[in-house]
């Protein structure tokens, strides 16, 4: 049709303006089973004068010859919708045969090669040391296995939402890991679960407790005087359930409600696995398991100030249990026979208070002992590291510096080395000694802002700790950081290389010199978050996308040491996502929050250009824009509920053009542009998503759920 109509009109041939001739006709749909020449084509009217034409099934195959499918035509497009909005996108016009197209999945895939973090702000008991010499802990939903000798890294990704407790194996080679509950890519509810894995080779023993677990897995503990025989497991139903399993079965031995108040840990006795112990919230409770039976005995405080919470524990040499509380004090409790007007009602035996140890001044976070029968603890407020003799008496103490936080977990290595975990997720190691280095740093908060160097191997990210770290993904450490005045949610380097651009929450934005780390200059644009900053591919330009609809942009000179307002795009009705430059540096394409794709001639004056068809073969220096035609197929089975994030496209000189697309939870699908994407289950909550600068790596960075790590693909 010559003009312009409605989408979904349909007209008859005889309709005025209709044009009639097939050579210019183009398939564009299915088959519809319609049977009269007057119903035997659907006209789909897509604005700006183009159309495409559905065939009927009934109709006579004369009446549309092959050529009819192929032959391109202005203004052809596809659609998606999305929250019931349709979403045009225009073909390019080097797909001559959309329609045609194979949808082959690409035979690349991605492999996680290191993840930069720990989760140690709000977990415990989560870094442990395995025969291979490999400290294992977990962060988001992976688990990794860190050498730190070899400097390698090794991931176990079989957990399909965020892992919270871990557990080794006597054997020091098998591993339980539990996760919390979930939903899959399509909304659909995930089960808690207990993963058993061999570390020696990552694959997967047993899952366990499927339709078992409510909410997550809290605590997890191996038995030890039977060699590992069972597991038990504290779920984070309202009852806390306390449950044992058989390892070699993967079936459930006992279940019990243990208490409606917070449990945070439990372990078997080392001596006796018929006696279990888990302490929480104001509570110590000593269990014994008897078959499909278990029974409790709560521990008395008597005349001791009963603790708000009870952290940790560890069994010493005599088998007492040492408890670790709020209150800083390390209680001694020792094994003694039950009252015989008990016997039949709770534990056959129960521990009472023998000791109290005043050892921290705030929490004690953490107990660790050690094989020369020596015991470690960490406190939380006063940031010491404090080894104690087997009788309790003050032996060698630490402070663990205040940037690094409060110690969270403690773990004996080779040689009388001890590695820490702490409070702002940092993997510490060293003694008490000679002191300690961090070997794992991370952020203590979500994770919003990633840029890509363009020449080294280096990156930024910046989160709502107020910290703007640069990584050496060669090296895989923190090469420095400093602190921002405000919440960095996004970064950008200049196309030199010595500056980087954060953008605030605040819409203000500063540009810091990456040698010396000084912000050089500090600027304005509205009073709303900026979600995106992009340097144009030449470096004349910075576009700065903010939450009040509109992209500042400003001319840039000196490499990105002087600014100048150029102009404001205007014409988005939502806040801007996501934006990209053109190859030339003259155009930019945008996403907003109401699903809109605009494009605007920045050189020309910040002009909208209205006629998007125009913009079909525009070549495009980056695609992290989350609609289009490029990228459309990593949507169509993986978005479900759940919003855009963001996504990248190698350049074709560097890699192959495969699209990787961030769905917002858990999956990392690899595609060929525009096509349907590889739906490759991946464990990450991505808000971030840049091609590292010698396109063979790929960093997504994380929100609520991975909070604070950064892992690189």
């Amino acid at each position: 049709h010559s003009g312009y109509r409605s989408p979904g009109e349909v007209l008859s041939l005889d309709s005025p303006g209709c044009i009639r001739s097939p050579e210019k006709w183009v398939m564009l749909g299915r088959l519809r089973g319609r049977t009269s020449i007057a119903e035997d084509m659907q006209i789909n009217f897509l604005g700006q004068g183009g159309f495409g034409i559905c065939c009927a099934a009934g109709a006579d195959a004369h009446l549309f010859p092959p050529s009819v499918f192929s032959v391109p035509l202005e203004g052809r497009s596809t659609k998606m919708f999305l929250r019931g909005r349709p979403i045009t996108m225009y073909i390019p016009s080097d797909f001559l045969n959309y329609e045609e197209l194979r949808m082959e999945l690409p035979t690349e895939k991605l492999k996680l090669d290191w993840v930069y973090g720990y989760r140690g702000r709000d977990c415990r008991s989560n870094l442990y040391v395995l025969t291979s010499g490999e400290l294992v802990y977990f962060i988001a939903c992976v688990v990794v296995l860190y050498h730190v000798q070899h400097r390698t890294q090794r991931h176990y990704l079989r957990h399909t939402d965020c892992v919270r407790c871990l557990a080794v194996h006597p054997d020091k080679v098998r591993v339980a890991s539990g996760q919390m509950a979930g939903v899959d890519k399509d909304g659909k509810p995930l089960q808690p679960s207990v993963h058993i894995w061999d570390s020696s080779n990552l694959n997967t023993l047993l899952e366990i407790g499927q339709g078992s677990f409510e909410r997550g897995v809290g605590s997890l503990a191996f038995s030890t005087a039977d060699e590992g025989a069972y597991l038990c497991v504290i779920d984070e139903s309202n009852e806390h359930m306390l449950s044992v399993w058989d390892c070699a079965r993967g079936t459930k031995q006992a279940e019990i409600k243990s208490t409606n108040e917070s449990v945070l840990t439990v372990e078997f006795n080392p001596q006796d696995s018929s006696n279990i112990i888990t302490t929480g919230k104001s509570h110590v409770y000593f269990w014994t398991w008897s078959g499909s039976s278990l029974t409790k005995k709560q521990g008395i405080f008597g005349k001791y100030k009963k603790p708000k919470f009870i952290q940790c524990f560890v069994f010493d040499t005599n088998s007492d249990v040492l408890t670790g509380d709020s209150e800083g004090n390390i209680l001694t409790w020792a094994r003694v026979p039950a009252d015989i007007r008990t016997l039949g009602k709770g534990a056959k035996e129960t521990y009472q208070i023998s000791k109290q140890t005043r050892a921290h001044e705030g929490s004690i976070f953490s107990l660790c002992l050690c094989r020369d029968g020596s015991v470690l603890s960490g406190g939380g407020k006063d940031r010491r590291l404090v080894r104690w003799s087997p009788s309790l008496s003050l032996l060698q103490e630490v402070e663990i510096p205040e940037q690094f936080g409060a110690v969270r977990t403690i773990a004996e290595g080779d040689g009388g080395e001890l590695l820490v975990g702490t409070t702002r997720n940092a993997l510490l190691r060293g003694s008490l000694a000679e002191g300690f280095r961090p070997i794992i740093q991370g952020h203590t908060d979500e994770l919003w802002g990633l840029g890509t160097h363009p020449s080294r191997d280096l990156f930024v990210t910046c989160a709502h700790d107020r910290q703007l770290c640069m990584w050496d993904s060669g090296e895989h450490t923190l090469a420095w950081s400093t602190t921002l005045e405000e919440t960095g949610l996004c970064a950008d380097f200049h196309p030199s290389g010595k500056v980087v651009t954060v953008g605030f929450s605040s819409g203000r934005w500063v540009v810091l010199d990456t040698e010396t780390q000084q912000v050089l200059s500090s600027y304005i644009d509205g009073n709303e978050q900026l979600s995106v900053v992009r340097y144009s591919p030449d470096g004349e330009f910075l576009a700065i996308g903010s939450h009040d609809n509109f992209i500042y942009i400003y001319s840039v000179e000196d490499s990105g040491h002087k600014y100048t307002r150029f102009g404001r795009c205007t014409g988005h009705s939502s806040f801007i996502t996501h934006l990209d430059w053109s190859k030339d540096g003259k155009f930019i394409m945008s996403n907003s929050g109401d699903y809109e794709i605009l494009y605007w001639d920045v050189a020309g004056g910040c002009k909208l250009l209205r006629n998007r068809f125009e913009n079909k073969d525009r070549e495009w220096a980056s695609y992290t824009c989350v609609l289009g035609f490029h990228v459309f197929g990593t949507k169509s089975r993986l978005w479900g509920p759940w919003e855009p994030r963001h996504q990248c496209a190698f350049h074709a000189q560097r890699w192959p053009p495969y699209l990787h697309g961030g769905q917002g939870h858990q999956h990392l699908p690899v595609a060929r542009g525009g096509r349907q994407p590889c739906p490759q289950p991946i464990p990450l909550f991505c808000l971030s998503l840049l091609p590292g600068c010698w396109g063979q790596h790929l960093k997504p960075v994380g929100g609520e759920e991975a909070k604070s790590h950064t892992p690189v693909w």
